[in-house]
C-alpha cells in the first residue's frame, strides 16, 4: 500500500506540473499574438481547456504565469551533485553554465518571450526586484546547506547575489541584442568581471 501511495502521489504531481507548464506555454503564445494587457485569464484557460477557477488553482495572477520558473529545482539538484571538494565559486559557475545550456535546448522560445515581456511591461518590470530577492533567499539557503554555513553568512550571501546578478545582467544584455548570440557567453563575461573585482575608477573611457 505504501508503495502504491508514493506512485500515485508522483503521478499527481507530474499531472499538476504538466498542466502548469501548459498554462504558461499557452499564455506566452497569447501574449505574443495579442499583447499582455489584452490577454485575459479566461482566454488563457480556454486555450488550455480548463476553467478559470482551475487556472487560479495554479496561478494567482497573469504576472505569476510570466514569472513562473520551473528551473530552480534543476539548478539546485545540479549544484548539490557537484563534488563537495570543489570550491563554491567553481561549483556555482559550473552549475549555472550547465543548467543554462540544458534549458536552452528545449525552452529557448519561452525564455525569450518571458524576458521580452518583463522588459516591456511596466507592471512586470516593477516586480523584478521581488523575484531577485526570492531567488537570493532560496539559493542562500541551498548554499548554506552545501557549505555548512549560516544562511545569513555575509560572504555567502554576497556570492549568491553576485551570481544571480550576473545571470540577470547577462540575460538583459542578451535580450537587448535581440536574443542573438550565446547567453552563456554573456554570463561567463559577467562572472569574469565580478570575479576580477572590478572597480569603477579603474574603468577607462569607451574605445
Amino acid at each position: 500500500m505504501a508503495t502504491s501511495g508514493r506512485s500515485t502521489g508522483g503521478l499527481r504531481e507530474r499531472k499538476k506540473l504538466k498542466t502548469r507548464n501548459a498554462i504558461q506555454r499557452e499564455a506566452m503564445r497569447l501574449f505574443q499574438e495579442q499583447g499582455y494587457e489584452e490577454t485575459t485569464i479566461e482566454q488563457i484557460a480556454e486555450a488550455v481547456e480548463i476553467s478559470p477557477s482551475t487556472f487560479f488553482n495554479y496561478f494567482r495572477t497573469k504576472e505569476d504565469v510570466v514569472f513562473y520558473d520551473p528551473y530552480d529545482p534543476l539548478f539546485i539538484s545540479m549544484l548539490m551533485a557537484v563534488p563537495s571538494d570543489q570550491p563554491l565559486g567553481v561549483a556555482l559557475r559550473r552549475t549555472v553554465s550547465e543548467g543554462l545550456a540544458a534549458i536552452f535546448e528545449t525552452d529557448r522560445e519561452v525564455i525569450v518571450t518571458r524576458g521580452k515581456l518583463i522588459m516591456e511591461v511596466p507592471s512586470l518590470r516593477a516586480r523584478v526586484w521581488e523575484e531577485l530577492e526570492r531567488s537570493h533567499e532560496l539559493f542562500s539557503g541551498v548554499l548554506a546547506e552545501r557549505t555548512g554555513r549560516d544562511p545569513h553568512d555575509f560572504e555567502l550571501r554576497v556570492m549568491t547575489m553576485m551570481t544571480i546578478a550576473a545571470v540577470y545582467t547577462a540575460g538583459i544584455e542578451w535580450l537587448r541584442q535581440g536574443g542573438r548570440g550565446d547567453l552563456l557567453e554573456f554570463y561567463n563575461r559577467a562572472m569574469d568581471i565580478a570575479e576580477a573585482g572590478v572597480r569603477l575608477d579603474a574603468i577607462g573611457p569607451a574605445k
